[in-house]
Parts: structure tokens; sequence; C-alpha cells
């Protein structure tokens, strides 16, 4: 499974995490309990900043 991981930031709080960016469920704030991603069947909807790519996995055709 190819996917990133991304350091995003919570507009409400600043609170700042860890997240898949094909996520399967709501991704919400640890601290405030903002919504922060939701699924859609491929890569997750951010509904905040995302700060940068934390670790990028090769895709299956360039392994």
């Amino acid at each position: 499974m190819a996917g990133n991981f991304y350091q995003i930031r919570c507009a409400d709080c600043e609170n700042e995490q860890v997240a898949f960016g094909k996520a399967s469920t709501e991704i919400h704030c640890a601290v405030c309990g903002t919504t922060l991603a939701t699924p859609t069947g491929g890569d997750a909807e951010f509904h905040c900043e995302v700060i940068e790519t934390v670790e990028r996995r090769p895709s299956e055709a360039q392994v």
C-alpha cells in the first residue's frame, strides 16, 4: 500500500499531528476535536493546513 504521512496543523488550536494521506476514517484534532480530514475513497480531504510530508513511501511501481 503506497501512501504518505503528513504533518498537519489544526486551524482552531494550532495543535500539530501526523495523519495518513489515505485515511479511511475521519481525523479529529487530539486537543480540541475539530475535524481535520475526511475520507473520500482515495486520498483524504484535509480541512486544515498541511505543513509537510513526513514520510514518503514508494509506490509499488517504483519498488
